[in-house]
């Protein structure tokens, strides 16, 4: 066995900013820092363009068309799931985990577009929400509020998951997304993995589309 990078940098840094920028978002609603909430809103749309576009132009790993799979794949997994013992690593995000990346940022992605057309109609209007009518307004506001318990659910789901493979399947899935590396046989060979320049632009790139976006609307 030999550890090898499976997760970029890029890649690691985008799943533990969103985890930070879904915490401030809820926090800051709760306690009505409401500038803040906009803020981390921005944030959170930002990263999960940046996620789309790494998903078609990034390291290996990182690519949709790497780890999104059929219902063969997931039926072959679960069985995987169902042999006892200990499971041997995936390069990459197995048939499960590729369906949680795409339900969580369906679920992320539509929180965040929901809150630009979002007013508490007192004090914070979302920057979009001028550009509806307002039964539209009225609508996408429900959305945003009842779609953030369906994140809950999904970000809870997604941690019963992580313990679950470590506690039955001794797979530690966080360890790896943090330091990138997975010990895999080592006749395996790595995943190619892009130059950080490429995601310095498409950063770039994703940030100035959610500051156009903000600022011209």
């Amino acid at each position: 066995m030999r550890k090898i990078l499976v997760w970029d940098l890029p890649t690691r840094l985008f799943h533990w900013l969103l985890v930070i920028c879904i915490a401030g978002s809820w926090i800051s609603a709760e306690i009505n820092e409401f500038d803040w909430h906009l803020r981390f809103g921005y944030a959170t749309l930002g990263l999960v363009l940046f996620r789309i576009l790494w998903g078609l132009v990034g390291s290996e790993t990182a690519r949709f068309v790497s780890f999104v799979r059929g219902p063969k794949a997931i039926l072959h997994h679960i069985a995987e799931l169902r042999q006892p013992g200990r499971l041997t690593p995936h390069v990459g995000h197995n048939a499960l985990g590729a369906l949680a990346v795409l339900g969580l940022l369906t679920v992320v992605g539509v929180q965040a577009v929901s809150g630009l057309f979002t007013s508490d109609g007192i004090l914070t209007d979302g920057p979009l929400v001028d550009r509806v009518s307002g039964a539209t307004a009225s609508l996408l506001r429900t959305i945003h509020m009842n779609n953030f318990n369906i994140l809950l659910a999904l970000a809870g789901l997604h941690i019963v998951a992580i313990l679950s493979y470590a506690l039955l399947k001794r797979l530690d899935l966080v360890r790896p997304m943090v330091t990138g590396r997975v010990a895999m046989p080592g006749n395996m060979p790595g995943p190619r993995i892009v130059s950080l320049v490429r995601a310095l632009v498409v950063a770039a790139l994703s940030a100035t589309t959610i500051w156009a976006l903000v600022s011209f609307a």
